[in-house]
């Protein structure tokens, strides 16, 4: 392998911690022998063919350092889908800048980029290796245990769930019925997780709704009746990309991004909160709220945790010992070593950047309760020790007073 010069990306969506693998993939390059500048891409792929590179060596220690708890995506995001003609002058650039090492922090569409761009350039003469740093909320990534910023954004929805939960529960004689939409298009991870801020059987959230289940009007209508007779309101979480059985999306969205993904909080479509509370409304009479959250989950780095900032770091800093050792081709994975009831430990691994692209992960359905309302205690094994413990609110004693 030729030495040369890093080129580091970010891309798609951003979480609470894909700033500290940026921070890990600059460490690790800083320290590798044998690697020369490190350039950061500004916003994404459109910064290679906009020639618009940050020398990111040339930052200072504690901007570096800072950056490992800092939200959203310093070096700028893009949803670019590249086209073949694309790949020509993307070239020019990576021979203009000696780039010899590519990595970029993203999804599906990410490791996909990577791999062409790659491909291309080893077809074309100059020498490349290219290795992804997993990233995403939804967790649906293949190949990994799970994805930095995945336990964040759980930590995030399961609060909120928590906290609301308990004004819904007081608030109840005004909102009968309170829907909150996670992100997430095609898996459930992320409003599986609401179910870790349980504090007893009658509190939030009550009914699930997650995408691996096809939506059943009536079926569902007649939890929502059972759920309210039993606790006084419904605390309901739904994922944004929940489908009926033809497969249309219960948000009737007709908005797509430029990979043809349904844009479920664009213009021009409504939600899935949206559309249940309509449902309910017309069907119950009752008042309630819905609440969408969208990119919250991803920047609340207040609500981040430790284990997920650190896994975040060390997951770039791999991805250069990888590159490093000439393995290119693959996205970095952690996979979990430690037996049920044993303490949580991951080790790191890899899988070849297609598999990513071409497969996504939607949980289990040993996760799944029968119902398809609810989560399995095996599910909230794999959870907990990502999410970390949740806090504990204190409940008056409602007994009815005497004269």
């Amino acid at each position: 392998m030729a030495k040369g010069n890093v080129l580091i990306g970010q891309s798609g969506g951003p979480t609470s911690v894909i700033n500290s693998s940026l921070a890990g993939v600059v460490d690790g390059a800083i320290r590798t022998k044998g690697i020369g500048r490190v350039f950061g891409m500004r916003y994404g792929i459109e910064g290679v063919l906009n020639d618009f590179l940050v020398d990111l060596a040339s930052e200072s220690p504690d901007v570096l350092k800072g950056l490992r708890s800092t939200p959203g995506s310093a070096l700028g995001s893009s949803r670019l889908k590249l086209k073949e003609e694309h790949f020509p002058a993307i070239l020019k650039q990576l021979k203009k800048y000696d780039v010899r090492y590519y990595f970029m922090i993203g999804g599906n569409d990410t490791m996909d980029t990577i791999h062409r761009v790659t491909k291309y350039a080893n077809e074309n003469g100059h020498e490349m290796i290219g290795v992804g740093v997993p990233k995403t909320v939804d967790n649906d990534l293949f190949g990994t245990d799970h994805t930095p910023g995945y336990p964040s954004a759980a930590r995030y929805m399961a609060l909120s769930v928590l906290q609301a939960g308990i004004l819904s529960r007081d608030m109840q004689k005004v909102d009968q019925f309170v829907i909150f939409q996670s992100v997430g298009r095609s898996a459930g991870w992320l409003p599986a997780a609401t179910v870790l801020g349980r504090t007893s059987e009658l509190s939030a959230p009550h009914i699930l709704l997650l995408p691996e289940r096809h939506f059943n009007r009536d079926t569902f209508l007649q939890t929502v009746a059972a759920a309210h007779k039993k606790h006084g309101f419904v605390s309901i979480v739904c994922g944004e990309g929940i489908t009926n059985a033809d497969g249309t999306p219960v948000s009737v969205s007709q908005t797509k991004d430029k990979f043809g993904n349904v844009e479920f909080g664009a213009m021009g479509g409504t939600s899935a909160a949206m559309m249940l509370h309509r449902m309910i409304a017309d069907e119950f009479g009752w008042r309630g709220e819905f609440q969408v959250t969208e990119s919250l989950p991803m920047c609340a780095a207040d609500r981040g945790t430790k284990l997920d900032f650190d896994e975040a770091f060390a997951c770039g800093k791999q991805a250069v010992k990888l590159a490093a050792r000439g393995e290119g081709g693959v996205m970095v994975t952690m996979n979990r070593t430690n037996k049920p009831g044993t303490p949580y430990a991951i080790e790191f691994g890899t899988i070849s950047l297609s598999e990513v692209a071409n497969h996504e992960r939607p949980m289990p359905d040993n996760f799944i309760t029968k119902d398809g309302y609810g989560v399995t205690k095996a599910f909230l094994d794999y959870a907990a020790p990502l999410v970390g413990p949740m806090p504990s609110y204190s409940s008056l004693v409602a007994k009815r007073a005497k004269p």
